[in-house]
């Protein structure tokens, strides 16, 4: 049978795929002989003969370039979202390098022919993998499924153990852990033994991939660990407990010949940065041009309501850190920032909350353009500049993020934005640097889809009015 996410799978994708573009290639140059009979405009083609070399060359190029952007790995496609952007990015490419290919060797080839050809086999490419997801989630067919051991049951252990569960549905299955301190086996996880029974384990629940995932103080174990499971038929992976320090991933990297985990690794890769870079400015433009009319207006509001400048320039921190200017609507009087001890509350536990409904030093149209976020329209000038994107974590205070505990300043490590995950579920009613989880939810799950969602998502939110003040 074949399976999900296996070996064979990957290997059927890739030979769907290049079946699936010959058989466009040649449906597209069918469909272009007849379009001058359904328009009239448009020009008869000559002949209707493709060199044969094309026929070979075009599923050859797609089929190598959508390996070289992972679209066949198992690992990178579990998500929809990732299976679809690295299947529209890997056509793109090749479209391109089919048109230089063409321009180089083929001239005479239709434009037409080439941009039906091209649309058409990104249709179908993605709509197969559209159509094997439905028919997996009604079918239900069972992936190949990878039988995983954790050594060390702490903290780092559970959460481990967290992320393998759900990614479940995609084979993985978790089948305990190993763990030297005895309190750990009386308690209801499933510790199976210690570190050293690790090569029994092993061999009698069949596990094919081990995840070390020890604590600092056991460093000296990992190398009996890793020796002990050398001689057996399994993968092994470590996540020290250094990962907790790293600002959101590691990476492994060559530096000067040598192996090394980068512990700052950026969240977004190239690819990922280049698109939203892309997506921000367009839809940036876009948006800065539909809604200059209503800043306009809302410029007047401002000074016809209070003295003062219209727009409130303030220090934020951004991506990595990095200290900027944003601009807003100023919504409250001019000496605001003087005033902020009135209506900072630090509460029992320690944590501040510094924004209130009933802040007294916002004026009358301050509250209008606060209710509806007309406020931050000027941010969409900071998102031209590059200090911010449309969609991320909310840019902070620096007086805040000083009190930031570790774990927390996590939310820096991709482009700060107008709208975010955090916006969308709850606004004002949950103050950012309670809530960084949700902002770490975002930077973990990120995709063009998932920004797309989020901006939909404003859309509503922002006309309800709710949770802004």
């Amino acid at each position: 049978m074949l399976r999900r996410f296996s070996v064979d799978f990957a290997i059927f994708s890739m030979a769907l795929d290049a079946a699936l573009t010959l058989l466009v290639l040649r449906g597209a140059a069918l469909l272009r002989s007849q379009l001058p009979a359904f328009l009239p405009g448009l020009q008869p083609l000559r002949a209707l003969y493709l060199p044969t070399h094309l026929y070979f060359l075009a599923p050859l190029l797609w089929v190598l370039i959508l390996l070289v952007v992972s679209a066949y790995d198992p690992r990178r496609t579990y998500r929809a979202a990732d299976e679809f952007g690295r299947v529209g990015f890997g056509s793109l490419l090749a479209s391109l390098c089919f048109a230089g290919l063409l321009y180089l060797t083929e001239r005479e080839v239709s434009r037409g022919l080439f941009v039906l050809f091209i649309l058409l086999n990104f249709v179908l490419l993605l709509g197969w993998r559209m159509m094997a997801r439905l028919v997996w989630k009604v079918v239900k067919a069972p992936p190949a499924r990878r039988r995983v051991l954790i050594a060390g049951a702490g903290e780092v252990g559970q959460r481990v153990a967290q992320e393998i569960q759900q990614y479940a549905w995609a084979g993985l299955e978790l089948v305990g852990f190993l763990d030297d301190d005895p309190a750990k086996r009386d308690c209801d996880l499933p510790v199976l033994g210690t570190l050293d029974d690790a090569t029994r384990v092993v061999q009698e629940h069949g596990v094919e991939d081990v995840v070390i995932a020890l604590p600092r103080r056991a460093h000296a174990r990992l190398d009996q660990l890793v020796q002990a499971l050398h001689e057996l038929p399994v993968h092994v992976y470590v996540v020290p407990d250094y990962f907790a320090l790293a600002l959101y991933r590691a990476s492994v990297e060559d530096f000067a010949g040598i192996p090394m985990i980068n512990l700052r690794a950026p969240a977004l890769n190239d690819y990922q940065r280049l698109v939203k870079r892309a997506f921000d400015l367009v839809v940036g433009s876009i948006l800065t041009l539909l809604a200059l009319p209503v800043m306009g207006l809302v410029a007047l509001a401002i000074k016809l309501d209070s003295p003062g400048p219209i727009l409130f320039r303030q220090q934020r921190v951004g991506e990595n850190g990095r200290l900027f200017t944003m601009y807003k609507f100023r919504s409250m009087v001019v000496n605001a920032e003087a005033l902020q001890d009135q209506v900072t509350e630090v509460r029992e536990d320690g944590t501040i909350i510094h924004k209130k409904p009933d802040d007294p030093r916002v004026t009358r149209v301050g509250r209008f353009i606060r209710r509806y976020s007309l406020d931050e329209l000027p941010q969409l000038f900071n998102v031209l500049k590059g200090d911010m994107s449309l969609v991320g974590p909310r840019p902070e205070l620096p007086w805040l993020v000083e009190r930031y505990q570790p774990w927390q300043r996590k939310r820096f490590a991709v482009p700060q934005g107008i709208t975010g995950w955090w916006q969308v579920n709850g606004r004002s009613d949950k103050p950012m640097h309670l809530h960084t989880e949700e902002d770490l939810f975002y930077i973990q799950n990120y995709s063009l889809w998932l920004d797309l969602v989020i901006l939909w998502k404003t859309i509503w939110v922002v006309l309800r009015g709710r949770g802004a003040y």
